[in-house]
């Protein structure tokens, strides 16, 4: 059965839907609404496939790929970056075709042979390199850091196609391939997740690659990603997102992230939040108890705040584990541009708002005052006070 899909008529969709992906990079990442592996086949007087699918559909991909062309047509295979979502189907189909040249970047060369321990006919490639298939040629753009340092992009010329690889993509499942015929709503959700849990700290890279890529002018009709929905209808527009993501990004929102043991914290936070919206009715709150909520949805929601806050309750003299968790991925995100403060409940010992002010501060925040602690189950003083610290909160960062 043929899965393929014309964009043009020298390029065709080769790459393989996966509407059951849940989670990502292991379990590292939440992927609610699936994924796509997006590879693409060019036929001009020279035929070049570009990337593959990851391993657990080698088989499928080979298969198909042989339904939509023979393979010994394959000129070239570019691979644009060595993870295995991209690079898994190579062992199957060098299989079949092993004296075919795989165009990469030198990284690239050092990642697959690091996975598949195959030494292929390797070409690498450089910055401004191009390879000529006919009426077109392929121009690559070396893109280090988006997001590994092996990853690289390819532009297609007449066909005025830039396959991008992991930038600009989402985690989305559709048959729809393209943006326009997919909710606009749901692919900038998945966008921005995508951006916030993976291209956050190397956003200074995205702005250089993206600033570099448009003083080349060239024309773009398509952005074809590795993952999710082609770019067709306005296809810059996702770029110019970039750019603004990539510059120290923050919305009018704060967000409330907390964990509880008897609920003493989670009433702390709901005050919170009141306050805030008494400090500064026009701002975004949004209150997630990191125990019970996808982290990478709340990171999203970090990403897109201008000051958070984080609360606790203390237990062994540290921190809940799920405040702990998520705190270590907002160390490694590398957030700029952000505000925050701690809260939390107690019992006894009472170290965990400082505890949080000092991971708040070692992430890059700007803690902008001392916390707010309560002991045992707040009274109806406490949660009045806890308010005033929201409102007081909101103003400050206003």
């Amino acid at each position: 059965m043929k899965t393929s899909k014309k964009l043009t008529e020298k390029v065709t969709w080769v790459g393989k839907v996966d509407w059951e992906l849940s989670s990502f990079h292991g379990e590292e990442l939440s992927t609610h609404r699936g994924s796509s592996y997006n590879a693409y086949l060019i036929r001009d007087e020279k035929v070049a496939l570009i990337d593959t699918v990851w391993v657990p559909f080698d088989k499928e991909f080979v298969k198909n790929l042989k339904s939509e062309i023979d393979l010994k047509e394959i000129d070239y295979v570019i691979i644009q970056h060595g993870e295995i979502d991209h690079s898994g189907s190579l062992p199957e189909l060098m299989r079949e075709i092993p004296d075919v040249p795989i165009y990469c970047t030198q990284n690239a060369v050092k990642s697959l042979k690091g996975h598949y321990h195959q030494d292929w006919n390797f070409v690498p490639v450089k910055t401004g390199d191009t390879l000529d298939l006919g009426e077109s040629k392929l121009v690559f753009v070396e893109a280090p850091m988006l997001h590994w340092p092996d990853s690289m992009f390819t532009y297609m010329t007449g066909e005025n196609i830039l396959f991008s690889n992991d930038a600009f993509g989402q985690h989305y499942a559709t048959e729809s391939l393209y943006n326009d015929r997919s909710s606009e709503c749901e692919i900038y959700e998945e966008a921005i997740k995508y951006y916030a849990n993976i291209l956050t700290p190397f956003s200074r890279q995205v702005l250089k690659k993206i600033d570099e890529v448009l003083a080349m002018n060239l024309p773009v009709n398509m952005i074809a990603t590795s993952h999710g929905v082609i770019w067709r209808h306005d296809p810059l527009q996702i770029v110019h997102k970039y750019k603004e993501w990539a510059s120290d990004y923050q919305e009018n929102q704060i967000t409330i992230v907390y964990d509880t043991m008897w609920n003493g914290t989670k009433a702390i936070a709901e005050a919170i939040a009141a306050g805030i919206q008494l400090g500064d009715p026009d701002v975004t709150v949004k209150l997630y108890h990191a125990g019970k909520e996808d982290k990478n949805d709340i990171i999203t929601q970090i990403f897109k705040a201008k000051a958070v806050l984080v609360g606790s309750s203390t237990v062994n003299n540290g921190l809940l584990s799920s405040i702990a968790s998520i705190m270590e991925l907002v160390k490694g995100l590398k957030f700029k541009n952000k505000k925050g403060a701690a809260f939390g409940s107690y019992g006894w010992s009472g170290e965990g708002v400082k505890l949080i002010t000092g991971l708040l501060e070692g992430a890059g925040f700007e803690v902008v005052n001392e916390g707010f602690r309560a002991m045992w189950q707040p009274d109806e003083e406490a949660l009045n006070a806890a308010k005033e610290f929201g409102k007081n909160f909101a103003e400050s960062v206003k």
